[in-house]
């Protein structure tokens, strides 16, 4: 004989309990499931995401590393390293380097982020909207800045600016990144 319910709103746990005397327990999880599922509270497959971040300490590392290594060349500069987000992680200019070197740099940064790619290979695919893309705030397309990927991830990018050229930025970036490849490579 099946249960009857007062003039109150049946619940999934009342219908619980009624099919409970009717089905197997195993059915009753997954028909509880399916309900948590379809109901407007319940989180559906999708609807929340694990994201890959940069530790501030490694990016510490990477802006360190790009501006020892062109100072070594007789450069001075500015590195910055942005999360996937493009939010500042780390900047460290050196003593002689220009102040709009920060900015420009944060900006190169910014133009990885934008498009998923070094900042010099955006500026050398896409001439015919780079200077559109130049009056986009926060970004700058020269060369200069990179990717840092882990995984198959996007995880930020570094900036540098200062060195007599932007390819010469872009190489101690990518110093600094070679000296952090097998950290990169195998972080999960």
């Amino acid at each position: 004989m099946p249960q009857s319910f007062p003039d109150e709103t049946i619940t999934v746990t009342n219908m619980m309990s009624c099919m409970m005397n009717r089905i197997s327990a195993a059915k009753a999880v997954h028909l509880l499931i399916g309900c948590l599922l379809l109901s407007p509270g319940g989180a559906a497959a999708g609807d929340i995401l694990t994201v890959k971040r940069l530790n501030p300490d490694l990016a510490h590392e990477l802006v360190m590393t790009a501006v020892q290594t062109c100072r070594a060349l007789g450069y001075q500069v500015t590195s910055v390293v942005v999360g996937r987000d493009g939010a500042e992680l780390a900047l460290l200019r050196d003593i002689n380097a220009s102040r709009f070197t920060i900015q420009i740099a944060r900006e190169k940064a910014n133009a990885v982020i934008l498009s998923g790619i070094a900042s010099g290979a955006f500026r050398d695919n896409r001439r015919d909207i780079q200077q559109e893309m130049n009056h986009v705030d926060g970004v700058l397309v020269l060369q200069g800045g990179l990717p840092i990927e882990a995984a198959g991830s996007l995880l930020g990018a570094i900036g540098v600016s200062g060195a007599p050229g932007g390819e010469k930025d872009e190489a101690c970036a990518q110093k600094a990144l070679d000296a952090v490849e097998e950290r990169l490579e195998f972080a999960e």
